[in-house]
């Protein structure tokens, strides 16, 4: 009985508990609190969420609690006595941890315009950005990120560094291979970004220059991520029929090179293969795992992918530089050495028009070129019927006449793939889409695929409430706590206290993904209030101006930024 009475009393008085992680409060509450302590009952917090279904972002059904926040954190969960100075009624909504978008494209966007409303408006909370790397050089890393600090941003965003960025550097446009000199001079530069605070290294092995390295290069390079505990991160050789491969190729660089591995935007883009070798890359990222090789993958909930128009050119005619393609492409001889290659195939280039099942597949949705806009949501095969050319002229020339990168969509994915790739437990969320300067007006540097305003919405719309392929816990899971694991954010993901007050409130019967092709920018609907860092920055459903947002550093970042940006 006496033991029972301390227990009752330590609970009433709120005691402090040893333990916490890094860079939280000391005092640690227990994540379920269904009688309040006497201390809380004159409280007074920034933020209580009350009467919500909570899910904590492991995975666990959701409970009835409140949730209390201050100073940029969760303090309470269960039930709250004290007052907010904000309260907001989540009566039958659910409050989730923020989404995690682990394949964003914001890097260069963010400096211009830092709401990031697309993403915040579909939930997304914090993005990880660098398919391309940074936009700046590896020594200019620092500045960057301290620029958007001193600016401001309303979403949480860190950012790999590429190797083609090194490579790019050292080589130029070259495809040949570096000698040890040169090698050594791309590490250093690795080197330099992973000091900086990059989060690892990322591959884009379809474009060139990154097609042109090899895999001892990409390994020696990615020697350097690993000494700092970063992470490889890959938009694979081919995503077709040599998926698989592919694959085993990502995994070897890790393995060798001794760091985890994540699989960019994970598909099958092949037709035959539709229903077969979805399966086949599961065995052998489960094949790796079993041997403690740490990989994943993620993607986006699209069947059809979306990149630059040039991609349709075959991968040796970029070296050199743009002005080098140029005179290729002008040549009457090598243009119709190219037009062959589209059919035969050409080495270390992925036909990502067979991947579309033709150029029926292919349609533009951004041709840099007012003179051009007519074709527009234009099938290429299409387009060239209306220029009277081939297909393969109609493209490239619409590639040379672009003042900047001509975008295209390219159809070349199955719904059944999606639901299996979404079923595998080791899959987070992805959109492969950055944020928009400013939600409403066109840039017209942009990418419009629907993935940019609809993708985390989507998962739940479509692939949890519509088609039932996963659970609400599980798809939660897949956007906060799983990809908040993958990269070592120990503070997010998750709502419990002493976390990052990360969160995303959702009207489950109102969710819905609106952006379609043919109109890409529609905002989603139901996310009707989002916190980052304990921050309002979606209110009912409107952005506040609010730029809480922190810049997240990789764990070799340099002292004394290294320790906030781990625990960040």
């Amino acid at each position: 009985m006496t033991m029972y009475r301390l227990v009752t009393c330590l609970l009433l008085a709120g005691c402090a508990l040893p333990g916490g992680t890094s860079g939280s409060p000391r005092q640690l509450q227990p994540a379920l609190q269904p009688v309040a302590s006497l201390a809380d009952v004159d409280s007074v917090y920034d933020v209580v969420i009350r009467h919500g279904r909570v899910l904590d972002g492991s995975g666990n059904p959701w409970i009835l609690a409140d949730v209390a926040i201050s100073d940029g954190r969760f303090v309470r969960v269960g039930r709250v006595t004290g007052r907010g100075r904000r309260e907001i009624d989540a009566t039958g909504k659910y409050v989730s941890p923020g989404w995690i978008d682990m394949m964003d494209q914001s890097g260069s966007v963010l400096p211009r315009g830092g709401l990031a409303e697309n993403k915040l408006r579909m939930g997304v909370t914090t993005a990880i950005g660098g398919e391309g790397g940074t936009p700046v050089a590896a020594a200019r890393i620092p500045e960057y990120f301290a620029t958007l600090e001193r600016q401001g941003i309303s979403i949480n965003f860190g950012s790999y560094f590429s190797e083609a960025q090194a490579r790019t550097a050292v080589l130029g446009q070259s495809s040949r291979a570096p000698n040890r000199a040169e090698l050594d001079g791309m590490r250093a530069i690795m080197d330099t970004a992973m000091r900086a605070g990059a989060m690892g290294m990322t591959t884009a092995l379809i474009y060139p220059p990154s097609s042109f390295a090899q895999t001892d290069e990409l390994v020696a390079v990615a020697e350097i991520a690993a000494k700092y505990g970063g992470v490889y991160a890959s938009h694979i050789r081919g995503e077709g029929k040599e998926v698989v491969q592919s694959v085993r190729e990502a995994i070897e660089i890790g393995e060798r090179a001794g760091l985890p591995v994540e699989v960019f935007h994970l598909k099958v883009a092949h037709q035959p293969g539709w229903g077969i070798l979805m399966d086949s890359v599961r065995q052998v990222v489960e094949a790796a795992r079993a041997r403690n090789v740490d990989v994943a993958a993620d993607l986006y909930v699209y069947t059809a992918g979306g990149t630059g128009l040039e991609a349709t050119i075959p991968s040796w005619a970029f070296e050199g530089g743009r002005d080098s393609l140029r005179a290729r492409l002008a040549d009457p001889i090598t243009r119709a050495r190219l037009k062959g290659e589209v059919l035969t195939g050409s080495p270390g280039w992925w036909n990502i028009i067979e991947a579309a099942g033709g150029w029926d597949g292919v349609v533009l949705v951004n041709a840099q070129n007012p003179a051009n806009e007519r074709y527009r949501n234009k099938s290429i095969a299409q387009i060239a019927k209306e220029m009277g050319k081939e297909p393969p002229d109609a493209a490239w020339d619409l590639v040379m006449q672009g003042s900047a990168r001509v975008m295209a969509v390219y159809h070349m994915m199955s719904e059944p793939d999606i639901e299996t790739a979404l079923r595998f437990p080791w899959t987070s969320i992805g959109s492969d889409a950055g944020a928009v300067a400013q939600v409403g007006v066109e840039d017209p540097s942009a990418f419009p695929h629907p993935r940019g305003f609809g993708n985390s919405v989507r998962v739940i719309s479509r692939y949890v409430k519509e088609r039932k392929v996963i659970t609400l816990e599980e798809a939660v899971r897949k956007m906060t706590s799983w990809p908040a694991t993958r990269m070592r954010l120990s503070d997010r993901g998750v709502i419990r206290v002493g976390a990052w007050a990360d969160v995303t409130v959702f009207d489950l019967e109102a969710l819905n993904d609106r952006a379609t092709y043919e109109k890409p920018t529609e905002l989603a609907s139901g996310v009707e209030y989002v916190l980052v860092n304990g921050v309002l920055v979606i209110d009912r459903g409107t952005h506040t101006g609010a730029k809480p947002g922190h810049v997240l550093r990789g764990p070799g970042a340099a002292a004394p930024s290294a320790a906030r940006g781990a625990a960040q």
